[in-house]
């Protein structure tokens, strides 16, 4: 089974750091791309990065590029994404999700999730 766990949110405050984690076990990561969603409190989940290892792709929302950066460690078959300069928009349950070989924006085409991370900014 495809599970992606994440890990590392909290409280900060603006202008701050934030690394989060995600933990993806029942798959061969290589052939997997993983995703970074949020969601704030009445908004809709939206797309803000995402790391192919098929073809090493990376891809940011325009919100996040520049401040935002995604990686990953094969040997823990994990995927970070290193947050700066936060802002108090940024705050947001933070998910990943998995899907096969390449990144989507469409968040229909990940059929794998995990259960969210808070991140709060603080003005």
């Amino acid at each position: 089974e495809v599970q992606p766990v994440e890990s590392g949110g909290g409280l900060v405050q603006a202008g701050g750091s934030l690394r989060l984690s995600c933990a993806v076990s029942g798959i061969t990561f290589d052939d997997y791309a993983i995703a970074w969603f949020r969601q704030a409190p009445g908004k809709e989940r939206e797309g803000i990065s995402c790391i192919s290892r098929r073809d090493g792709s990376a891809y940011y929302v325009e919100s996040v590029k520049g401040r935002f950066a995604i990686s990953s460690d094969n040997a823990r078959n994990t995927v970070y994404l290193q947050m700066t300069s936060l802002k108090p928009e940024d705050t947001a349950v933070y998910y990943c999700a998995a899907r096969l070989y390449l990144c989507s924006q469409y968040k229909a085409w990940y059929m794998n999730w995990g259960q969210g991370t808070q991140v709060t900014v603080s003005s």
